[in-house]
């Protein structure tokens, strides 16, 4: 890799694209607009462009000399169903919709990276510009893609994403191989008993009595049924029941959550919860049912892709820039479909914890006054560029 490459991009472009887009956010698969921005930026640089897989995404396609290495690129595009409370000039203009994880910048900073390889294509192979739609809310916009043929039409030899992360400062890296988000999963338990008046409590089978022991009997499949060195989160975020003072009803329904790195521990984490909500209600004389809806798998770093992308880093920005100590998330995130089909790692970047004149790093992720930290941009840049030309180098080993 020539580290004498001046690739710094023109920061005043990246920001105001970048604050463009927030200001125009757009929800899960309703990316027209955004996707249209990305079709012509990347049109009007010489990429091949290719739009509406995965419904709303868009890909480009960039060549370089007579390679054969093909590696692909991820930035999510869709906004948040939240409503801003930020007062800056580039506040989202659409009520009840906010760019307030970052997407935004993610989106920019690959946007920059296409525009400085195309006008720079000094290396040998191809590079695969993903702009994916529908990331939040478990919509699985990087599901619908795959699935609408991405890795058909344009394989692949290894895939990388990078996310924004308050709270790791601004500029360094972070890199792993293995689990760096865990897998997630919703559920309900609906619980079956016989209403009755609460003058005469013999002649019901009290639906929130099954349920308030329910709620302390799921407690133990985390505490004491699940392998302690393996993380895991269930929980309880919801119980609907009754709509009457005297009246003890006839059902009950407990909702929420379950996070888990480990397939295994989510799978014995599933039957643990199904034993239970069968059971108690049964043995109050009631019924009771589990339904458990797996969603994103864990995201978990392939090793080679994760120790290549973090001598990339350490060579274009120094040792110093990479934290190799930030903690597995128990977030989720649908990249994770990406790394069952190819080579894959995820990269976060750190989007500030301090408060400055340009930027409040305090605010976390989904916070209605977040805000993605235009200082980082030339560093994402550079990243993907390098990261691009360091793989599709004649003279690299992969």
């Amino acid at each position: 890799m020539n580290t004498l490459i001046d690739d710094t991009p023109q920061q005043d472009d990246l920001v105001q694209l970048r604050r463009q887009i927030h200001a125009h956010p757009e929800l899960a698969f309703q990316e027209s607009q955004t996707a249209a921005l990305v079709a012509e930026r990347l049109a009007g640089w010489g990429l091949e462009v290719h739009a509406g897989i995965g419904k709303t995404g868009v890909v480009g396609v960039l060549r370089a000399g007579q390679g054969g290495r093909v590696i692909g690129l991820r930035a999510d595009m869709d906004a948040l169903p939240l409503t801003e409370k930020n007062m800056f000039a580039h506040r989202s203009l659409r009520p009840g919709c906010m760019h307030g994880c970052g997407h935004d910048g993610h989106t920019a900073m690959l946007l920059g990276a296409a525009r400085e390889l195309s006008r720079r294509p000094d290396f040998d192979g191809t590079v695969v510009f993903v702009f994916q739609p529908a990331e939040e809310g478990g919509n699985a916009g990087a599901r619908a893609m795959i699935q609408d043929g991405l890795f058909e039409r344009f394989p692949c030899d290894v895939f990388y994403g990078m996310h924004n992360w308050p709270g790791l400062a601004a500029g360094t890296f972070s890199l792993r191989s293995g689990p760096v988000m865990a897998g997630t999963a919703l559920w309900d338990i609906r619980v079956e008993g016989v209403g009755g008046h609460t003058a005469t409590p013999h002649k019901a089978v009290d639906s929130i009595v099954i349920g308030a022991e329910l709620v302390q009997a799921l407690q133990s499949v985390i505490s004491r049924q699940r392998d302690p060195m393996q993380a895991a989160v269930l929980a309880i975020t919801q119980i609907h029941a009754g709509d009457a003072y005297n009246v003890m009803p006839d059902g009950a329904h407990l909702c929420g959550t379950v996070r888990a790195f480990d397939p295994a521990t989510m799978d014995q984490i599933e039957r643990d919860m199904r034993r239970l909500a069968q059971g108690i209600p049964a043995l109050r004389g009631g019924r009771g049912e589990l339904d458990f809806r797996r969603g994103y798998p864990a995201v978990i770093n392939e090793e080679t892709s994760a120790r290549f992308a973090s001598e990339v880093i350490a060579e274009a920005f120094g040792d110093q820039r990479l934290v190799n100590d930030m903690t597995p998330t128990l977030a989720g995130e649908d990249f994770s479909f990406y790394q069952q089909v190819v080579p894959a790692s995820f990269v976060f970047i750190g989007n500030g914890n301090t408060k400055t004149a340009e930027h409040d790093g305090t605010h976390p992720l989904h916070s209605p006054y977040y805000d993605f930290n235009d200082a980082l941009l030339p560093d994402g840049v550079r990243f993907w560029s390098r990261l691009v030309r360091a793989y599709c180098s004649r003279t690299h080993p992969v």
